[in-house]
């Protein structure tokens, strides 16, 4: 039963999303967490860490299934104790394979050149994680690369993704629920969280540029 429910989730993330959403049904999800039992919550975390550290395996539909078995507050949890683990899982592996190892794996992606201070760096991966259109584990991997210390790197990872676990798992939930306008707004929540720290980084740099003329 339990491998039935990792196969399920496991064809849920490797499908294309609107597809993914398409297939969520309520009574569907219950059947898995039902069939897999106490083994449900680990596989779904266990997906998520595999997902991030393994790039090509999308996490995003493993997050709406989660939100779609579990609800928003479960859910989300499962989501971030997944995303965490598998960041943590790709730092580390970053420190120990060495930079030559992993531009074999991702290219020339790797080389970001992350200098700066302990706070600098913090920031830069807590940034990041807010924003959906940057690659989680080039982020967790480009990282374990840097001078960053781990736990500054956990601590930023986990700060940064519990309003997109949130709002993934919210969407999921909506989704199986029928509710289309929710599930909307969940996305525009999305949107807005994508954007706010870009007006923040736009603000800031543009005060800098006006004190330096000055």
């Amino acid at each position: 039963m339990a491998l039935a429910f990792a196969a399920a989730l496991l064809v849920l993330a490797f499908g294309p999303l609107p597809d993914t959403l398409t297939r969520l049904n309520g009574d569907r999800i219950s059947a898995w967490v039902m069939a897999a039992g106490i083994w449900g919550p680990i596989l779904v975390v266990g997906l998520m860490t595999i997902a991030i550290v393994a790039t090509p395996i999308p996490s995003a539909p493993i997050a709406l299934a989660a939100g779609a078995a579990y609800g928003h507050t479960v859910g989300t949890v499962y989501i971030v104790l997944g995303a965490e683990f598998g960041a943590l899982a790709a730092f580390v592996l970053a420190r120990f394979l060495g930079r030559d190892v992993l531009r074999q794996w991702f290219g020339d992606k790797i080389d970001v050149g992350w200098l700066g201070s302990q706070n600098a760096l913090t920031f830069t991966v807590f940034i990041s994680r807010l924003l959906p259109f940057v690659s989680f584990d080039i982020v967790s991997y480009a990282a374990g690369l840097s001078r960053l210390h781990f736990w500054r790197f956990g601590l930023a990872t986990l700060a940064g993704i519990i309003p997109a676990s949130f709002v993934l798992a919210h969407f999921g939930n909506e989704a199986v629920s029928g509710d289309t306008s929710r599930a909307a707004w969940a996305a525009i929540g999305l949107g807005a969280l994508t954007l706010t720290p870009l007006v923040f980084i736009g603000v800031r740099d543009r005060q800098r540029c006006r004190l330096r003329h000055d």
